[in-house]
């Protein structure tokens, strides 16, 4: 009887402590699953803008890399009607969705009534999120700009894109991977916008991308291999026309790079400098403004604005690598690419 009632004390014992320990694995079970939710949900909230927020997958020579495209609303197209497409690029650190919150692109969208494309880099691909665009020895670079333009090419297809009216923008890694994508597909971009990036070609690999952002690399001039096989002067006549945005208290990228990727890509097309001229909205940051002209046209703007860190331009407040205070660089973006746009017949 000391037995049963022994052994009886133990299962009883047993199966209370098992109560207790399922009760509290489906409680933070719950509580896991509940934050992953809210996470989860978070992640996948369209950011700002009446519209639907698109997923997808491009395969290239440099691996796959997801997207989101965003659609404005109520479009109503006629028949037969193409809208165009701005490619926006992130920096490190940021995801796809951060930048459409950051940059409020999607809200001017819906205004202006264009499409936009969200590539986004994928964390094996690099742990810090930065697209590879030093990686030129390696061709590690050149491999991404491929799967780059792959995904540019699919959202061509599956939605309404005008092919003659696409442009592309980037913050800091993500506008030194436009400016590459700008030279080795030059017929395919009407308008590169660069914000806070590295001036094309200064560096070819991760020993000397830190150099490169310091200010140290000035590159004499910009060459592809699509310039060696045809001729520079044939390769660099067709380069979109750039807009280059950067703040003077930038401590991440020097602001050298700046005036760097401006004066590159004017001499690739044989632009010259105008006189700056100094501008300030109300109380947002003041800039200094040149632009280089080919013929009378305008197919570089250099924007240089004072006490902007790295940042992007008039962002959301509260955003990563975003302020407020700066002059619209959404807007500008946007502004710039649509003079080009008029240009397509």
């Amino acid at each position: 009887m000391a037995r049963r009632s022994t052994a009886s004390f133990f299962a009883r014992a047993y199966e209370r402590n098992l109560k207790a320990l399922t009760k509290l694995t489906l409680s933070n079970g719950k509580r896991v699953a509940g934050q992953v939710q809210r996470a989860t949900a978070k992640r996948l909230k369209p950011p700002p803008g009446k519209g639907d927020w698109l997923s997808g997958m491009a395969m290239g020579a440099g691996g796959a890399r997801g997207y989101h495209l965003f659609r404005p609303a109520d479009l109503a197209l006629q028949p037969g009607e193409k809208l165009p497409l701005m490619v926006m690029l992130h920096g490190c650190g940021q995801t796809g969705r951060d930048f459409a919150a950051s940059t409020r692109m999607n809200a001017l969208a819906v205004r202006q009534r264009f499409l936009v494309l969200y590539p986004e880099q994928d964390r094996i691909a690099h742990p810090q999120g930065c697209w590879n665009w030093y990686e030129r020895r390696s061709g590690k670079a050149d491999a991404e700009a491929a799967t780059l333009m792959a995904a540019v090419d699919q959202a061509c297809m599956l939605y309404p894109v005008d092919r003659d009216r696409v442009a592309i923008a980037g913050l800091s890694a993500g506008a030194s991977m436009a400016a590459l994508l700008a030279t080795r597909y030059a017929n395919r971009f009407r308008a590169v916008v660069m914000h806070s990036g590295v001036a094309p070609g200064a560096a070819k690999s991760s020993a000397t991308a830190l150099g490169a952002m310091r200010g140290q690399h000035v590159p004499p001039m910009l060459v592809t291999a699509v310039g060696k096989a045809m001729g520079a002067a044939a390769v660099f006549t067709t380069l979109p026309p750039m807009l280059v945005l950067h703040g003077d208290a930038d401590a991440v990228v020097a602001p050298s790079n700046a005036v760097s990727s401006a004066a590159v890509w004017a001499a690739a097309v044989g632009a010259h400098a105008g006189v700056a001229r100094d501008l300030q909205r109300g109380q947002r940051r003041a800039m200094r403004v040149t632009d280089f002209k080919r013929q009378g046209r305008t197919v570089v703007t250099l924007c240089e604005i004072a006490g902007l860190g790295h940042s992007w331009s008039g962002g959301t407040r509260g955003q990563l690598f975003s302020d407020p205070i700066g002059p619209d660089a959404t807007r500008m973006a946007w502004a710039f690419a649509a003079a080009q746009f008029k240009r397509v017949r």
